[in-house]
């Protein structure tokens, strides 16, 4: 079998950059290998719904540039192809004094980001908004929304097959060789031909690109995030969506409320370390990807210096009283007893030798090859941006594009 372009993943971001590069060269022959028995089925699947805004990113990044971009055309595919989305707006509330100044980092990386309708609020509106919450200063962002992504990603699949495009499900790579021009991919349905292989392998994408790559300068850890859901008679106390002021050493945005489309409300994530880059739960183990990441240097030095908030992450993991406790600090009234086990995704985090999370998207370009290898939140949001980014690459390298 020989194609043009060979994508690796059936997550959204594989699913979109495949919708692309059919939009812009319909002739071209695309497929899309994925291991699962459907798309969607790690990252995308697990995900929480939101339509970020932009706000959190350094300006000039490409999580900013493709997140702004990425969310007017998500707004634009779920209008044309009728998919619910609601741009409900969300709070990020500062708790205490000593939270203000990043809140203001924020704000300013916002307005700087382009966002409109952006403002202050006091500790009395915040309560006008969500009348369960405590803040001393709140930020209302009203360029945020829900989704369902895994229903985006179905649509993306479904749009680019009609316009040709195959997608081969119980598909695994097994092996990447690149000789004379040509890409020849193993899969466990035998060997395929490429002029163009696309990693959007997710949890797995540095194992994809080390086929090809000797000295890969980055390692997947992939991080666990679990949720609560609160029980359906406390979901009143909350709206919408109410977020915290995120810790600036971490990509990660902190505890919070999330109101998701089909009206659950979702309380979390925290981040853990997964012992299985698909460990979505505690017990799901493996010990060669556990040794892996604990061996990594870069993972050695980013525990060395954050030990007590991974210390903390754990332990919240394992106590629900001290999961509860830090929902408190938004939402006061909050019981134990009103949260019930939800769901938990597990985020691809791309670690540098150096001990760097790395906190922008990562794209990696070689003759024949275009590597995603970080593509965390806000990558949902950013899907279509993103494939079009991946797209003119990809074009460009078959000479299909000035």
């Amino acid at each position: 079998m020989t194609y043009d372009i060979a994508i690796v993943g059936a997550g959204i971001v594989g699913l979109a950059t495949a919708l692309k590069i059919k939009e812009k060269q319909p002739d071209l022959n695309v497929v899309v290998l994925e291991k699962e028995n459907k798309v969607a089925a790690h990252q995308t699947g697990n995900n929480s719904g939101v339509k970020h805004s932009g706000i959190y990113y350094k300006p000039g990044s490409l999580k900013a540039k493709n997140c702004l971009d990425g969310y007017h055309m998500l707004i634009e595919f779920c209008d044309k192809h009728s998919i619910p989305y609601d741009l409900c707006g969300k709070i990020i509330v500062a708790t205490s004094e000593s939270e203000l100044t990043a809140l203001d980092n924020i704000y300013n990386r916002g307005v700087e980001n382009g966002l409109k309708g952006l403002r202050y609020i006091n500790s009395d509106e915040i309560k006008a908004i969500e009348p369960h919450t405590y803040g001393v200063r709140g930020l209302v962002v009203p360029q945020t929304g829900i989704v369902d992504y895994k229903v985006v990603a179905e649509k993306y699949a479904e749009v680019f097959q009609k316009a040709g495009g195959i997608l081969m499900l119980n598909t695994k790579v097994t092996g990447v060789k690149e000789q004379n021009g040509k890409i020849t991919i193993s899969t466990t349905k035998g060997e395929i031909e490429s002029k163009l292989i696309i990693n959007c392998a997710g949890l797995y994408c540095d194992k994809i690109a080390a086929y090809t790559i000797d000295d890969l300068q980055v390692k997947i850890i992939p991080f666990r995030g679990e949720y609560y859901s609160l029980k359906k008679e406390k979901r009143p106390l909350v709206k919408n969506l109410i977020y915290p002021v995120p810790d600036p050493n971490f990509p990660f945005l902190g505890v919070h409320f999330t109101r998701r489309i089909d009206g659950e409300i979702e309380a979390g994530p925290n981040a853990v370390l997964a012992f299985k880059r698909e460990g979505y739960k505690k017990s799901q183990i493996s010990l060669s990807e556990l040794f892996e990441s604990l061996t990594w240097g870069g993972f050695i030095k980013v525990a060395k210096k954050y030990w007590r908030t991974g210390f903390g992450e754990f332990y919240r993991s394992f106590s629900k009283a001290a999961f509860t406790k830090a929902l408190q600090k938004l939402l006061p009234e909050i019981k134990k007893s009103d949260l019930e086990p939800g769901g938990a995704g597990v985020r691809a985090q791309a670690c540098d030798k150096d001990g760097g999370l790395i906190d922008d998207f990562y794209i990696k370009e070689l003759p024949g090859q275009i590597h995603v290898l970080n593509a965390p939140s806000p990558a949902a949001t950013s899907s279509l941006s993103i494939g079009n980014t991946i797209s003119d690459l990809a074009l460009k390298q078959l000479g299909l594009m000035a």
